[in-house]
């Protein structure tokens, strides 16, 4: 890694804001990876549910320490690479491994064993992952000091993270398919390894090609040794606190709890629905429209959606951008009603338009599914012969508007706290501490989501064990599905309605930080 060197921090190059975005990309395949592999602790390894469970919660709690941890240490490293980069490119290498080494489990040993061994590698795991990931939201928020080059650079590379989740819900379907793996405990086992020599290959390049602030001469860090470990708790202590009296950030925590909770409480009722509703339990049925419904959903966010939201807030600013785009999203939420219901499906296979697209969508896929087949991927295929569920892809690009506007304007955000932060508070400035927040509620979001998540499917009388569901659950699903997204959505529309660091203010800021650092 060449030494940093001082930068105007005003537009990002092309290769850094490549290589940031491939960083992304890493930041949501691990977790995303994480997530559907973890389905097989069940299915292949015949792990208990309630075990399954605590492998999925447990460590959470270990991650919601150790990212203020990694935060703290980033701010006060001293090294001729910088602060962040050092950690990124070890962080990458050991997520990697790690990641490997995890899913490395047969379903011959105990359950015990297994537990214990996932548990273990979980830990390590995690311990790589905030290496690589609260560094590296810290050296976004410092690449450049521009108001509206900071939303370009994390619309730029939140796209390149969506292309993640336009793979990983394929992978439940490749592990799960016999023509491509032999067992399922073999298809995680494999795969993981493809993944993780990815996240590995491309987690490394934000160290190598990435730029942040020059801190060679930053005052009042801290110094990292054994013998300061004592005073340094003391000292993290005491950033969280800072940052905990950010008004504005507050604010933006705030709303990312409520938008994303929301979302992530729901994520997995529309694959409920399409299975339980519209195909009447039938799995076979159902066939690939899940896997679809989730791709299309990255692919509309990706080129379609954050590109415009990224020209709101050059427009009208961020907040305002914010809250249009969750308009949006609850637009799209409540047209779920009416695009996942079965009889205007059906109608709409009926006019010209439905048979024109059931026509073409199945000839495209006739003429594909031999190349398909000679490659191993004839799960890829759409079968249209019966109709097909299309209404479903109708709200996907306003409901995209939601977590498309949130994390591309947040982040972006959070990087003028940090600004704020260093004008009221000092040096150093502290963008690892913001991140691992910022981060930590994010995850905090997730596990209560899984949890209420689980707790709204029991109380509509969801039965994981029935082939099919009572109407009376599948309509109660349905409300669910809509009324919980759009009313933590509107919370965040009020919770960021005052929200005070205006561009103007930002420019103030960096003017008024400019000057006391004795800068051009």
């Amino acid at each position: 890694m060449s030494q940093v060197v001082n930068t105007t921090r005003g537009k990002v190059p092309a290769l850094q804001k490549f290589s940031f975005g491939a960083g992304q990309l890493v930041l949501n395949l691990l977790p995303g990876a994480l997530g559907f592999f973890s389905f097989f602790l069940l299915t292949a390894f015949g792990m208990d549910p309630f075990l399954a469970g605590l492998l999925g919660g447990l460590p959470r709690l270990f991650d919601a320490i150790t990212d203020p941890i990694m935060g703290f240490v980033s701010d006060n490293t001293s090294s001729r690479w910088g602060r962040r980069r050092p950690y990124i490119f070890v962080g990458a290498i050991l997520s990697g491994i790690f990641f490997i080494l995890l899913w490395q489990l047969y379903p011959e040993n105990s359950q015990t064993y297994n537990f214990w061994y996932f548990l273990i590698f979980s830990l390590l795991f995690l311990v790589g992952n905030t290496m690589f990931a609260t560094p590296l939201v810290g050296l976004g928020y410092e690449m450049t000091s521009d108001y509206n080059e900071r939303t370009r650079l994390m619309a730029f590379s939140n796209t390149m993270g969506q292309i993640a989740w336009m793979i990983v819900p394929w992978f439940w379907v490749i592990i799960a398919n016999p023509e491509i793996f032999e067992t399922q405990d073999v298809g995680v086992r494999q795969l993981s390894m493809y993944v993780g020599g990815a996240c590995v290959a491309l987690g490394i390049l934000p160290a190598l090609f990435c730029r942040g602030i020059d801190a060679s001469n930053m005052e009042n860090r801290k110094e990292l040794s054994l013998k300061t470990i004592f005073s340094n708790l003391t000292e993290l202590l005491k950033s969280i606190v800072q940052v905990s009296k950010n008004k504005p950030f507050m604010r933006l925590c705030s709303a990312t709890f409520l938008v994303f909770n929301g979302f992530q409480m729901v994520a997995a009722f529309s694959v409920y629905i399409i299975v339980f509703y519209m195909f009447n339990g039938s799995y076979e049925l159902a066939g690939t429209w899940p896997a679809w419904f989730s791709t299309i959903t990255a692919v509309l966010t990706a080129f379609l959606v954050i590109p415009i939201i990224s020209a709101m807030s050059n427009k009208w600013g961020k907040r305002k951008a914010f809250i249009i785009s969750t308009v949006i999203s609850i637009v799209g939420y409540i047209l779920k009603w009416w695009a996942f219901d079965n009889t205007l499906n059906e109608k709409f296979n009926q006019t010209g338009l439905g048979q024109s697209l059931n026509s073409a969508v199945g000839s495209l896929f006739e003429f594909l599914n031999p190349f398909l087949e000679s490659i191993g991927m004839s799960w890829f295929s759409i079968d249209t012969t019966q109709g097909a569920p299309w209404l479903i892809f109708l709200p996907i690009p306003l409901i995209a508007f939601g977590l498309g506007g949130l994390f591309t304007l947040m982040m972006s955000m959070t990087a003028d706290v940090c600004d704020l932060d260093e004008l009221e508070n000092g040096m150093p400035r502290k963008e690892g501490t913001f991140g691992a927040i910022y981060w930590w509620m994010v995850k905090l979001g997730q596990a209560l989501a899984l949890v209420l998540g689980g707790l709204v499917l029991k109380l509509v009388g969801f039965d994981q064990n029935a082939a099919t569901q009572t109407a009376e659950t599948m309509v109660n699903l349905r409300i669910a599905d809509i009324a919980i997204p759009a009313i933590t959505a509107a919370l965040a529309i009020y919770a960021m309605w005052n929200y005070s660091l205006s561009e103007e203010r930002a420019k103030e800021i960096k003017k008024e930080l400019v000057s006391r650092r004795g800068e051009l």
